[in-house]
């Protein structure tokens, strides 16, 4: 919109002859939930100010009573004593109103050469880089507390799962590690979504661009924009940087979603591998003995709501022709939503990962059930010579006498052993130990005690870095 703002603060009221009606206004403003962009519309509005005055579009002074007025609103929003109204319908009307109010006409020469449409992209788009920058660093901070974890239990064994059964002996620290990585990834795709977040729309004005003489990569410089959108219809109409900012967002809270699902299975007394402090767990109100992981379970429940904010905005942009559509404005609470959700739960997630507290004793008797080393004794075999599924055959056969002397493979004698195969030796039962199991396996990404330090040495360089 490029009109002037009437007094009544409607910048079209020129255009009808009735008033919006009072139902009408609040279905369809904006400002209770998008007036927390208003930081990043003043730093637009200030950069478009500089633009217009080195293009000779507004007067120097102009361009300082713009400043000075700008800088009296952020004050009030800071302080929170900015009136924010519903008549305005969203964050830049009632800041534009204001300016006016402040310098008079200075301020109503601000909107020249742009529209609310590229006005609230820029907005958005800010916004959304913030948020990323903030969410990498709790990211990294997460993953920062888990290599401590890490490290204190490198040595503890405790049992890999595959189908939720006991499948080969690991560390504990070797499991941590694993979400170390998947929370990297979720950083690479932040960084890599921030590549298209970081494009200005500005200039677009409400699709078709501008006749002002205007300077768009002068305004990228002075917001930290890499580039600009270099089609106006697509500047005003793209949202595919908050899809691609949310479906990454999603994969976070998969990821969380699959830890806390694992926390919760742990800190159950029929596991008994951990336990979670007190500070973030809930008791019962009618079982006194009752410790709940709240935390991990809500985090698990709030992963639906990530999900659906991705579905919501997807949804929104299907069946949209260009330009800028009113639908568009419902692109904000999921989007807003998501970026509370993701930094609300990183940040108390990184807290919880330091007090969690490690049970060894119990994750090592697990480790012992299921003939966690099966597959070690078919290895054993194969560098005896014996070709690999005539070992898995042998070792099989073994597990099943194991179940029907109710024994380890470790608990059986020589003879018993050897009489699934002859290359079986004495060495072997080096080979059945937890310890020589995990050790085994020194390679890089392997689950041996040295491994283990090797990479959280690595992801630490990384975050020095």
């Amino acid at each position: 919109m490029t009109a002037q703002l009437s007094k009544k603060g409607e910048a079209w009221s020129a255009r009808f002859s009735e008033p919006v009606s009072d139902l009408v206004k609040r279905y369809t403003a904006s400002v209770f939930f998008d007036k927390r962009l208003a930081l990043f519309d003043i730093a637009g509005s200030l950069a478009h100010a500089e633009m217009l005055a080195a293009q000779q579009i507004i007067s120097a002074d102009d361009r300082a009573e713009i400043e000075r007025g700008m800088a009296q609103i952020k004050g009030e929003i800071e302080a929170g004593s900015f009136e924010w109204l519903l008549d305005l319908e969203d964050v830049h009307l009632n800041i534009e109103k204001r300016l006016t109010e402040l310098v008079g006409d200075a301020g109503k020469r601000l909107h020249t050469g742009r529209s609310r449409n590229d006005q609230v992209a820029t907005d958005i788009r800010l916004y959304v880089r913030a948020a990323i920058d903030d969410i990498v660093v709790l990211l990294n901070g997460l993953r920062a507390a888990l290599l401590e974890l890490a490290e204190q239990h490198a040595d503890t064994i405790m049992p890999g799962f595959t189908h939720m059964q006991v499948a080969q002996p690991i560390t504990f620290g070797h499991h941590m590690l694993a979400y170390v990585e998947m929370f990297g990834r979720d950083v690479e795709r932040m960084q890599d979504a921030r590549k298209r977040v970081n494009r200005l729309p500005l200039g677009a004005a409400a699709l078709a661009g501008t006749t002002f003489p205007i300077d768009r990569e002068r305004v990228a410089r002075t917001l930290g924009f890499d580039d600009v959108c270099h089609n106006s219809l697509d500047a005003v109409s793209d949202r595919d940087f908050a899809i691609e900012f949310c479906a990454a967002g999603a994969l976070v809270m998969t990821h969380i979603s699959r830890m806390s699902e694992e926390l919760v299975i742990w800190m159950s007394p029929r596991v008994g591998f951990i336990d979670i402090a007190d500070r973030f767990c809930t008791g019962s109100s009618i079982m006194p003995q009752k410790k709940n992981p709240d935390v991990p379970e809500l985090a698990r429940g709030k992963t639906g709501r990530v999900y659906g904010h991705l579905m919501s905005l997807l949804t929104l942009m299907k069946g949209q022709p260009l330009a800028y559509n009113k639908d568009n404005q419902e692109d904000k609470e999921p989007l807003f939503d998501t970026v509370d959700t993701l930094v609300d739960t990183l940040r108390i997630f990184a807290d919880m990962a330091g007090g969690i507290t490690v049970k060894p004793d119990n994750m090592r008797a697990a480790a012992l059930q299921g003939y966690a080393t099966a597959t070690d004794l078919a290895d054993y075999l194969v560098k005896k010579g014996l070709p690999f599924r005539d070992a898995h055959e042998a070792v099989a056969r073994a597990v099943r006498a194991c179940d029907d002397l109710q024994c380890d493979l470790a608990e059986m004698s020589l003879d018993q052993l050897r009489a699934f195969s002859s290359l079986i030796g004495d060495d072997v039962f080096a080979v059945l130990t937890l310890e020589g199991s995990v050790a085994a396996r020194d390679h890089v990404g392997g689950t041996a005690p040295r491994q283990v330090r090797a990479a959280i040495a690595r992801v630490r360089a990384q975050l020095a870095g």
